[in-house]
């Protein structure tokens, strides 16, 4: 029996109620896989991190997984980069679409991004970082990023494996491309996939369990599980369990079986 909690996204009351559902479903000592996205977009991913850190040390049998969001954001605090290939669209981290500016912010590294006008499919260029005390060029808000975060919140990121495999299931933020070993994966495919994986219905070998793709509930698709029910947009952070490559969501009243969509 192992646990799952999807994309928390700075969500850290959800994540402490998910928390709480496990612990009363499978006690104290459960077996946890996170999925990765831990930061942007919510308010408070400094806490999210420092849960993780904690929970970590504390020796719980804790698994963590790293999420593009996650390296997005120990990459601006490392080196300044503020955008990535994957992103189609070339808007910036910072943009508030993907939440970059309320992870620094939870830091303590408040304020608001003015962008240059952008074309969709170029890079979207950050002019400058309004805060109270002035504006901040995008190397001066690089500079306070990386003075506020802790290198121990780097380094956690940094660290995180791109999967978890048992031996039914195998655990991965985004997916896999089908058809490829998994020593074979394309690390960004690991991280990033969309298309060529959700819409594909092969049998993977091992039940897939992944995010990375917000649905409005988690959802199971024979072959795969998405646990990404929106919590970065509000929604409800909702925990699973396994029993081989049988799913069920924990809610207030107990287990509800994950049934595959028809």
């Amino acid at each position: 029996m192992i646990y799952a909690i999807g994309d928390i996204h700075g969500q850290i009351e959800m994540l402490d109620h998910a928390l709480d559902l496990i612990e009363q479903d499978g006690g104290p000592d459960a077996e946890i896989v996170f999925l990765g996205d831990y930061t942007d977009r919510g308010l408070n991913s400094c806490a999210v991190i420092d849960r993780l850190i904690a929970g970590q040390k504390a020796g719980k049998n804790w698994r963590f997984i790293m999420g593009n969001h996650d390296r997005f954001f120990a990459n601006f605090v490392t080196m300044g980069k503020q955008h990535d290939p994957r992103v189609a669209s070339g808007i910036n981290w910072l943009n508030p679409r993907l939440g970059g500016t309320n992870t620094i912010a939870s830091y303590g590294v408040k304020g608001e991004a003015i962008f240059a006008a952008h074309t969709r499919g170029e890079q979207e260029i950050l002019l400058h970082y309004q805060t109270d005390a002035g504006a901040l060029t995008p190397d001066q808000v690089q500079q306070a990023a990386a003075k506020a975060v802790p290198q121990a919140h780097i380094d956690f990121i940094n660290a995180l494996p791109l999967t978890v495999e048992t031996d039914d299931l195998l655990f991965v933020h985004a997916g896999i491309m089908p058809g490829v070993a998994l020593a074979d994966q394309d690390p960004e495919d690991l991280l990033w996939i969309r298309e060529g994986f959700l819409d594909d219905a092969t049998d993977h070998g091992k039940l897939v369990v992944h995010g990375h793709t917000a649905l409005e509930a988690p959802t199971h698709f024979g072959n795969r599980v998405d646990l990404d029910a929106g919590a970065g947009y509000g929604r409800p952070l909702i925990p699973a369990v396994f029993v081989g490559r049988d799913c069920y969501i924990l809610t207030e009243t107990g287990r509800v079986p994950l049934i595959p969509a028809d």
